[in-house]
């Protein structure tokens, strides 16, 4: 049978005397040693150890909760001893959670005494091995290797949870939706989804982040700041994401393949897009007019039709325009730039749609048919000037 324990710890001495994920785990009896006094009782009816330690905190005592399985063995506490060698080894990435925590709860509530400086970059910490942790950032090592993939690391936590990606475990559930996770941090912002907590908010418009990382791309719209770079045409890129799916285009590989037709696509939402096809889901109503979309972002450019809406400023002419798509092309007239390059002749074009008509000169193709003569066009312009043929306009 299973017993919960709850565990006060207050981590003081972590790293010159009672650190609890650096004890020797052959050690049954751990000795816990500290420069003043210490409390510890123990209630033995319901497996409750508090420890309350007063050392480097002076009269601040932390008291940190934390709730662990354990089989029910008994616990022997001694005055100035605790058996806890296997509870340690068998939580070891817990209770090493719960002393980094400390760590910084202490820095917090102690920020004057920070006696360990680096010599890199002038931080200062206030326990050495922090300081020892921290200049790994300015060298470069990671001492911590995966034995599986040589993968390494610079603190021991990020081995034990990269495991995790070779032994598929996921100990960390939602309780509302029993999705799991691999790493606590991972549940937490998942769990924002089902509360619509979001924390992170901007500083220059306001908006607001359930994750930290969403806040930090975010910023780089206002920053202009394009860290990811294609090492093959240098084109620049404010989210890793977007440099992944770029590189797709040198490549040509097309990852994400329809089960219904066999086409294949460079992104996954273009194959969400391009199934709504097979099944007409338009499921995106306007209010205005009750047109229906397959896509909500489609929804939301629609309505600018209604509104007048028009977000995206040119700022080398001002022109403005409802979507992003056509800033884009506007502005390959002031850069001059041609993406989309003929296979077939090497002529380059600014935009998409102009390659399509090009190419329709090498195959042939004339896909606009006249309906009261049945003549055949490459492009619909040729045909809307035909058909004024029939009527007696003359353009």
């Amino acid at each position: 049978m299973n017993k919960s324990i709850m565990k006060d710890v207050c981590a003081s001495k972590f790293c010159q005397g009672f650190s609890l994920h650096n004890i020797d785990k052959g050690n049954k009896n751990v000795k816990m040693e500290c420069d003043n006094e210490e409390s510890i009782k123990a209630d033995e009816s319901d497996y409750t150890q508090s420890i309350l330690r007063k050392s480097l905190f002076g009269n601040v005592e932390v008291n940190v909760k934390e709730e662990i399985e354990v089989k029910e063995e008994p616990i022997n506490i001694k005055s100035g001893e605790i058996n806890i060698a296997k509870e340690i080894a068998k939580y070891d990435e817990a209770i090493s959670y719960i002393c980094e925590r400390d760590l910084v709860k202490y820095e917090l509530t102690h920020p004057n005494e920070k006696s360990y400086q680096c010599s890199f970059c002038d931080k200062t910490f206030s326990q050495n091995c922090l300081l020892i942790n921290h200049q790994t950032v300015h060298s470069g090592e990671k001492p911590y290797e995966c034995s599986q993939c040589d993968k390494t690391f610079r603190l021991k936590n990020s081995l034990i949870i990269h495991q995790r990606v070779h032994t598929g475990e996921k100990p960390y559930q939602c309780s509302q939706c029993d999705k799991d996770f691999t790493h606590s941090g991972n549940l937490k912002s998942h769990l924002r989804t089902h509360t619509g907590e979001k924390p992170y908010q901007c500083s220059q418009c306001n908006k607001a982040f359930s994750q930290s990382s969403n806040l930090i791309s975010h910023h780089r719209t206002h920053t202009g700041e394009k860290p990811y770079q294609c090492s093959q045409c240098d084109k620049a890129f404010s989210h890793k994401q977007g440099l992944i799916q770029h590189k797709m285009t040198h490549t040509g590989e097309k990852p994400y393949q329809c089960s219904q037709c066999d086409k294949a696509f460079s992104h996954k939402h273009l194959l969400i897009k391009h199934q709504r096809t097979h099944t007409g889901d338009k499921s995106y109503q306007c209010s205005k007019c009750d047109k229906t979309f397959s896509q909500n972002s489609t929804l939301i450019s629609h309505l600018r039709t209604h509104t007048g809406e028009k977000p995206y400023q040119c700022s080398q002419c001002n022109k403005a325009y409802s979507q992003s798509s056509n800033l884009i092309s506007h502005h390959r007239k002031h850069t001059g730039e041609k993406p989309y390059q003929c296979s077939q002749c090497n002529k380059a074009f600014s935009h998409k749609h102009e390659l399509i008509q090009h190419q329709r000169t090498h195959t042939g193709e004339k896909p606009y048919q006249c309906r009261q003569c049945n003549k055949a066009f490459a492009q619909n312009s040729t045909l809307i000037n035909h058909q004024r043929t029939h009527i007696g306009d003359k353009p």
